[in-house]
């Protein structure tokens, strides 16, 4: 049990009403979980202002209210803490309720639009192999040491974030490996982290529906690494032209990894194969389990990262070469008669075409490739006709299906996808709104030795309509009528 004085450090005290000699049970910023002894965060969110729920949290026995503003009213067996910004209060406030967990492992943060799981669950597989206890922080899922827990954001919100950390540094993990989204910077979910590196995978178009403009998207993205401290890493991507803009203002050590650049971390890729790649990685050639130019890169982050914490380079070359990718990320799953089909997670316009530009080559043309795509509702509405586009171009033919549509109607995302066809590209394209359907219809298309894309979900297990998630996984769905075959 901590008191007041204990977990408000750092929080940007304004003013105090009450005493801060009081015992704390628990925080919280969502009312529902207020219970007696605990502290309430009042965050103004994008939907409901926490400010709107203190007499109410009051009620559920919580002592303390952290806030922007005093409520008109106060009571006085109630302390009242007013500070400058909320949410940046809650990420110190959750850091120091678990005794800052982050100051006692190696924690290193993913950040960009592409590759972020896959380079964290590289890094957790190989460190894992290496011998050490360590921790993972994913969109797919979270792992602690062996264990392992369902993920529900890319980054969870601070309190979240820490008390899994905490349980890290308990099971006695010595390194932890983050996304790190760009909401996540924005919202201040990883506010009061102390980071032992951070890494720079690339930047697309992605998630303007939230951030409005590139540059806003930019710069939530950049914020990561000006507030790394000057005993961690910066490594970037040299290959990307956005890299030396994360790292203009960055305390950090800076190190750079590449294929085609100056880097500090040069890599070449020799072969390309459905099999696996053969590349050089500092002059040095190694085999790798995972398929094209993306996972090239996402394997020299890892190479990068783990040089930078100290490893031994012929260790952990051995060592990469066994390692497996994240689930759906371009995951393969083959017919009986031949067919090969790709699952991948590829959700923007970028993503698309890169797995689509790995598709093609590795393929032998003699084959077609079928590509099964749609687009999420209620996000960026421009990205829609840009992935239609990148489909009809890249493929032989294209099935415009659903995604997750969320609240939007599924036709009506499809016909902003269609607005980016070639004319010439029509004969090739069919509409199918039942993702199912649409899978099935692919399968029936092709012959031994096709392809088929599966695009847009991946990993996820759902299909979220009108605010229900219908089971749903693509690969599943795949093997299942494979079977069929």
């Amino acid at each position: 049990m901590k008191t007041l004085q204990d977990i408000l450090y750092r929080s940007g005290i304004l003013e105090i009403k009450g005493s801060m000699d009081k015992t704390v049970s628990k925080v919280v910023f969502d009312s529902r979980e207020a219970v007696s002894g605990s502290l309430f965060v009042a965050v103004p969110g994008t939907q409901v202002d926490g400010h709107q729920f203190i007499s109410k949290v009051i009620e559920s026995g919580a002592i303390a209210i952290v806030c922007m503003r005093f409520p008109d009213e106060t009571i006085e067996e109630v302390t009242y803490i007013k500070v400058k910004d909320a949410s940046a209060a809650l990420g110190y406030i959750a850091a120091n309720f678990y005794d800052n967990p982050s100051e006692d492992l190696k924690l290193v943060g993913i950040t960009g639009t592409n590759g972020k799981t896959t380079t964290v669950t590289l890094l957790y597989n190989l460190f894992t192999s290496l011998g050490y206890k360590t921790g993972l922080l994913s969109t797919i899922l979270s792992k602690v040491h062996t264990e392992t827990l369902e993920a529900t954001h890319t980054t969870p919100d601070a309190l979240k974030v820490n008390a899994l950390l905490r349980r890290m540094v308990d099971e006695g993990c010595e390194f932890a490996f983050m996304e790190v989204s760009s909401h996540a910077v924005e919202q201040n979910r990883i506010t009061g982290l102390k980071f032992s590196g951070g890494v720079f995978t690339n930047i697309t178009h992605d998630h303007l529906d939230y951030h409005l403009t590139f540059k806003n998207y930019l710069e939530a993205k950049k914020k990561f690494f000006d507030n790394l401290p000057k005993t961690a890493f910066a490594l970037i991507n040299a290959d990307d032209k956005n890299g030396k803009v994360m790292i203009q203002n960055s305390h950090a050590k800076k190190s750079t990894y590449g294929l085609k650049s100056m880097a500090d971390f040069k890599g070449r890729v020799i072969e390309n194969h459905f099999t696996g790649l053969q590349m050089t990685i500092n002059n040095k050639e190694v085999h790798s389990l995972l398929s094209g130019d993306f996972n090239a890169y996402n394997l020299m982050a890892v190479f990068g990262s783990s040089m930078l914490l100290g490893q031994d380079e012929n260790n952990v070359l051995t060592h990469i070469s066994s390692l497996t990718g994240a689930e759906g990320r371009f995951e393969l799953v083959r017919s009986p008669s031949g067919i090969t089909a790709i699952v991948d997670y590829a959700h923007t316009p970028d993503a698309l075409e890169n797995v689509l530009k790995t598709i093609n080559g590795l393929r032998t043309h003699n084959e077609q490739l079928i590509t099964v795509v749609g687009a999420g509702g209620d996000r960026d509405k421009t990205k829609r006709p840009k992935m239609a586009k990148v489909a009809t171009t890249m493929s032989n033919k294209v099935i415009l299906t659903s995604d997750n549509p969320r609240s939007e109607h599924p036709d009506q995302i499809i016909e902003d996808m269609k607005k980016g066809i070639d004319p010439a590209k029509t004969s090739s394209t069919l509409v199918i709104t039942n993702r199912k359907e649409a899978i099935k219809t692919a399968v029936n298309l092709a012959a031994p030795n096709d392809l088929i894309l599966v695009a847009g979900k991946g990993h996820e297990k759902y299909q979220e309509i009108k605010g229900v998630k219908y089971p749903f996984d693509d690969k599943l769905i795949l093997t299942e009528l494979f079977e069929l075959t």
